[in-house]
């Protein structure tokens, strides 16, 4: 086969070497516009799982790389006069210019030609004259612009901007460094590569980067300002420049990767931000993953190339969600300076979700137990609460939370999840056993499905409600038993469905489906339908505000008597208050309509009048659609920071930050936690106290996000409903005894502890003979 590639960087190398390999007989030629020696950057990065990779495809490669890298298990985190450290970690630093020069040696020791300084730009000749084209040529590719029609590239260039520095500091661990001047704030991304040589990535925003006057700066003149401001870190240290100018960083994503014989690799087609430190890591792994589909596919190129993009593109896709997570926490630095360092150290580590409180309990169990002991000091001087703190301290999603006179006893939320089950609104025996069981199960409060103001206000006839005193009465039944037999708080969560009223159970008809019989009117901010042919609602008149309004404030006086300790106010989801918020579905022309204090006019007349109702003693909470998911139009983060600052002016306590389900036109980006970013935003530029919801399955991610400072508390739906006792199975995993028990299950608990004892036990053994062997194999 006669292969052409384009780009002598790390992806267009590997491939070559790793292809010529597998078959000699292929003619491979390399052509790099650049010299031998010309590289931009010091440093590359790669785990130990890379390098595993590395060894089973090319074990002299792998042993070349081994002989030249720094290795190291530290990450320091550098902050406020603090270095925080956590260890176990596992990466190497290798310079860029000898990555290069062994896969250089490499692939001339196969018999690859490698033409330096040979700029090709007729890639129709070079594509007709060859078997296969790569096109490995960076992320400015010639060969992507070629065919951009059909590898349709989108490249999204980002908000910082960074400059690539070295430094003659020998760094012993991967270093983040957090300094702050009268221009703002920058962050250093550092390690060591090679002896007595480091990268320094230098990262900041735009508005700091132009306050500094950086935009105007020489590369001589960017290097006498970071090294004055960095002077205490370097510690008499220069910084070296290698064309080191400001840039700011292109985020590639590519629709198609191959067209005919032509495949794009590397950050031709795909880059992921520097911050998670694998650029390379991708690059050199799509040399990987294409040679594997030569080798399952030798004779036939267009269906080697299927295989290599349909099996590289979900991993690929993968790591650049990590990467994308990563690179919005480093532009929203600021949101963090008032963090105490440890606590800055964890929400970094922790950015991008593919290191966890769990994973850090694995890698440093000393950093976790600092954490823990952090955490609890932190709860008793905020919230005048003293803890259990012996023989340990609590994992921080058992500590206590204190809303006014409301304290859980931890940071679980058992999630509104509607049942469908009730007649005429009235709770029944579904709903009591369903609530009652949760509560027993161990979570620090209990939200009820949405209930209705009204039997127009409902989604279904099965909806539960709240418009008279016999529905308040079966709801004190259901609060008297939490309350006598539980630690847990209750509370209702009220609301309207607006123009997703009307609907058939999901069961008997499907999700959003209209009734088709038995049907009532319904109401929206505007005459527009939530599904394209669905019934249109009636545009809301004054006279209907004040109806609606008044049928709220009658809804929490009676969930006063019904016994709940909070009261969360429903303006998400596309339902009634979600309605006027939303720019897609509010498009009045009237004081209701238009700009975002219009829109907001109705619902925080709406929280007025039901806070005046409420007990001021008891806290309330508003659950928002923090976006719409309609890229370009709808509703944003930056807004709901907005509505956020509304509402706690106005006596809010809590957010319970969800997002999307306002329009058929929404496409979230589903994930792991998809929604604990705008709970975090949301709680840093408010600074009010926040619910994080959304994808959130295991008791290790509520740790996570709590002890991280990405919300003050968890709501977890579809892992209660399969385990009602999610939180108590959570106590014994981490072997927490402080969590009160139902008396009569007292002898299942001890087992349960016991069994958890031992299970622990054998896991450590297991761990200690894997790493037994793992030291004997290196010997």
């Amino acid at each position: 086969m006669r292969v052409t590639v384009i780009g002598a960087g790390p992806a267009g190398l590997y491939f070559a070497l790793l292809l010529k390999k597998a078959d000699p007989r292929h003619e491979i030629t390399v052509h790099e516009r650049n010299r031998p020696d010309d590289t931009f950057g010091f440093g590359v990065v790669f785990s130990d799982e890379t390098l595993n990779q590395f060894l089973a495809e090319d074990a002299e490669t792998h042993a070349a790389i081994r002989d030249s890298f720094a290795y190291w298990h530290e990450i320091d985190v550098i902050a406020g006069g603090e270095r925080i450290r956590s260890g176990g970690h596992g990466f190497c630093g290798l310079a860029r210019k000898k990555l290069l020069q062994i896969l250089q040696a490499r692939c001339l020791a196969q018999g690859i030609r490698i033409v330096f300084e040979s700029e090709q730009t007729d890639f129709e000749s070079l594509r007709r004259n060859c078997d296969l084209l790569v096109g490995a040529d960076g992320i400015n590719s010639l060969v992507r612009e070629q065919w951009k029609d059909h590898f349709r590239p989108s490249l999204d260039w980002r908000r910082n901007k960074f400059v690539w520095l070295g430094t003659t500091l020998p760094l012993d661990t991967f270093t983040f460094i957090f300094e702050g001047n009268a221009h703002g704030l920058f962050q250093v991304h550092a390690y060591r590569f090679e002896q007595g040589l480091s990268t320094w990535i230098v990262e900041t925003s735009e508005e700091t980067w132009q306050q500094a006057g950086l935009d105007q700066a020489s590369e001589a003149d960017t290097i006498a300002y970071c090294e004055t401001l960095f002077a205490p870190h370097l510690a008499g240290h220069r910084l070296i420049s290698n064309r080191s100018i400001w840039r700011t960083f292109p985020t590639v994503k590519c629709e198609r990767w191959v067209h005919d014989n032509v495949v794009l690799i590397g950050d031709a087609v795909h880059t992921a931000h520097f911050s998670i430190g694998s650029g390379t890591k991708l690059a050199m792994e799509d040399a990987i993953a294409l040679n594997r589909a030569f080798l399952d596919q030798p004779s036939d190129v267009g269906a080697a190339l299927q295989s290599f993009e349909e099996n590289r593109r979900t991993e690929v896709s993968i790591l650049q969600h990590a990467a994308q997570v990563s690179l919005e926490w480093f532009e929203h630095t600021d949101r963090y300076r008032d963090f105490e360092p440890i606590q800055l150290a964890l929400s970094l580590l922790s950015r991008s979700k593919r290191i966890t409180y769990d994973n850090l309990r694995l890698r440093d169990p000393a950093f976790i137990r600092q954490i823990d002991a952090w955490f609890a000091d932190r709860v008793e001087r905020e919230q005048g609460i003293t803890l259990q703190k012996t023989p340990k301290p609590p994992p921080p999603m058992f500590t206590p939370f204190r809303l006014r006179d409301m304290t859980l006893a931890n940071r679980v939320v058992v999630s509104p999840m509607c049942q469908y089950s009730a007649e005429d609104g009235l709770p029944n025996d579904w709903t009591f056993v369903h609530l009652g069981s949760r509560a027993i199960g161990g979570a620090g409060l209990i939200l009820t499905e949405m209930t209705d103001i009204a039997p127009d206000a409902r989604i279904t006839p099965g909806c539960t409600g709240l418009w008279s005193p016999v529905h308040a009465a079966a709801w004190r039944r259901i609060t008297d038993f939490v309350h006598a037999n539980s630690a847990a708080k209750i509370g209702v969560q009220l609301a309207h469905a607006g123009r997703k009223g009307a609907t058939c159970l999901p069961w008997a008809g499907g999700y959003d489906q209209p009734l088709p019989e038995g049907g009532w009117d319904i109401l929206g901010a505007s005459a527009i339908p939530y599904l394209p042919d669905g019934p249109v609602p009636h545009p809301m008149t004054r006279a209907d505000m004040d109806q609606v309004r008044d049928d709220f404030v009658a809804a929490a006086r009676l969930a006063v008597d019904a016994g709940f300790d909070l009261l969360e106010l429903h303006m998400a989801h596309g339902y009634l208050l979600s309605n006027f918020i939303s720019p897609l579905s509010n498009t009045r022309t009237d004081e209701y309509g238009g700009n975002l204090e219009n829109r907001m006019r109705f619902p925080l007349e709406v929280f007025e009048a039901v806070r005046a109702a409420w007990p001021a003693a008891r806290p309330m909470s508003v659950r928002l659609s923090a976006v719409d998911w309609v890229e370009g139009r709808g509703l944003t983060i930056e807004d709901s920071v907005r509505i956020a600052a509304m509402l706690k002016a106005r006596g809010c306590d809590l957010i319970d930050v969800s997002a999307g389900q306002t329009s058929v036109e929404s496409r979230p980006q589903y994930g792991r936690m998809f929604q604990t970013p705008f709970s975090d935003a949301i709680r840093q530029e408010s600074g009010i106290a926040t619910i994080a919801v959304g994808a959130i399955t295991t008791a290790d991610q509520v740790n996570t996000i709590i002890a991280s400072g990405r919300a003050d508390l968890c709501a977890l739906a579809r892992p209660h409903l399969a385990d009602p006792y999610f939180t108590l199975h959570a106590a014994a995993d981490y072997d927490w005894r402080g969590i009160a028990w139902p008396k009569q299950y007292a002898a299942g608990r001890d087992q349960l502890y016991q069994l958890k004892a031992r299970e622990r036990e054998e896991a450590a053994a297991a761990d200690a003979f894997a790493r037994q062997r793992a030291r004997r194999d290196d010997a």
